[in-house]
């Protein structure tokens, strides 16, 4: 199959995630609305991490700022260092059950959270919310979801 076609269907989840991450939820919802670009890219570098990387991580990180507004270059941080982890993990991780994975999706989410937070707090200092931390549990609650779609579509035409 076309490596064109296949890096093509990791665009879209990515962009689809980025949908989702800006999509206007309610308020009751949006506080839980996990960092769906975070995880999408955590799956696809522990999946492929040969095809799926750091700078990748970086270049979505910068979009998602663009996205959401915040400071430029704040997700691209949090996500390059969140895939470097998971690049140098992926092959101790990929044979978890996905009870096990979603305790290092847990930390990694926790990860990302506090780098945004510390960045935040280098603009202008303030008080860390109860709410700040529901998307790290929350993503972690979706993890098996978007790993089973995730996987659903890397293995969609592989077979053929």
């Amino acid at each position: 199959m076309n490596n064109y076609y296949k890096f093509g269907r990791i665009i879209t989840t990515i962009i689809m995630a980025m949908a989702l991450r800006i999509a206007p939820w309610p308020d009751f919802i949006e506080i839980f609305n996990p960092d769906w670009v975070l995880l999408a890219l955590i799956y696809w570098t522990i999946a492929i991490p040969e095809r799926v990387g750091i700078f990748h991580a970086w270049v979505f990180g910068l979009l998602t700022d663009v996205l959401t507004g915040r400071a430029f270059g704040q997700h691209a941080l949090a996500y390059s260092i969140v895939s470097y982890v998971c690049i140098k993990l992926h092959k101790r991780l990929r044979p978890f059950p996905l009870i096990q994975q979603e305790l290092f999706i847990f930390l990694f989410l926790l990860l990302s959270q506090l780098l945004l937070f510390w960045v935040k707090n280098l603009e202008t200092p303030g008080q860390l919310s109860a709410t700040f931390w529901l998307p790290v549990v929350s993503g972690t609650l979706c993890w098996p979801v978007v790993y089973k779609s995730l996987r659903f579509i890397r293995l969609l035409h592989s077979s053929k």
